[in-house]
């Protein structure tokens, strides 16, 4: 099963779905890209992520041209804001998907509620994701 997880940036949300996809079944490929790739990881949504136990820190920043002559099983948008265009996939792809987020990289404020927006981002991922791997994903196996 071939899962690839779109955004613009690939920085944080398509970083922490991917690793929470990885973690539910390593035996997935799975891979994240973004047309705007900013090629590192957004340090909060690392630091997010290894708080609940999943290292995503070796992850790359990938431009979405790399995958683009590759077929996957999924591909699966994750931007989320009106202001954001999400990614299209012109590559061979059997079932396409868009699970929407805030980018909590764009939050202001204080470092509280900076981090809270990345904990409620990430929490968001994590139920979404793991309810499409338990329903998509898991039957076919």
């Amino acid at each position: 099963m071939k899962i690839l997880i779109l955004c613009t940036g690939n920085s944080c949300r398509s970083q922490m779905a991917h690793g929470f996809m990885q973690s539910f079944n390593p035996e997935l490929t799975v891979k994240s890209a973004g047309t705007e790739a900013s090629g590192k990881l957004n340090a909060n949504a690392v630091k997010a992520m290894k708080e609940i136990g999943i290292d995503i820190s070796q992850h790359t920043s990938d431009s979405v041209n790399k995958y683009i002559n590759d077929e996957w099983d999924y591909v699966i948008t994750v931007c989320g804001g009106a202001n954001e265009n999400c990614p299209v996939f012109t590559g061979k792809v059997k079932h396409r998907l868009h699970m929407g987020f805030d980018d909590p990289s764009h939050a202001t404020g204080s470092d509280e509620f900076i981090w809270s927006e990345f904990i409620r981002v990430r929490d968001e991922i994590k139920e979404t994701f793991q309810k499409f791997y338990k329903e998509e994903i898991e039957p076919q196996l």
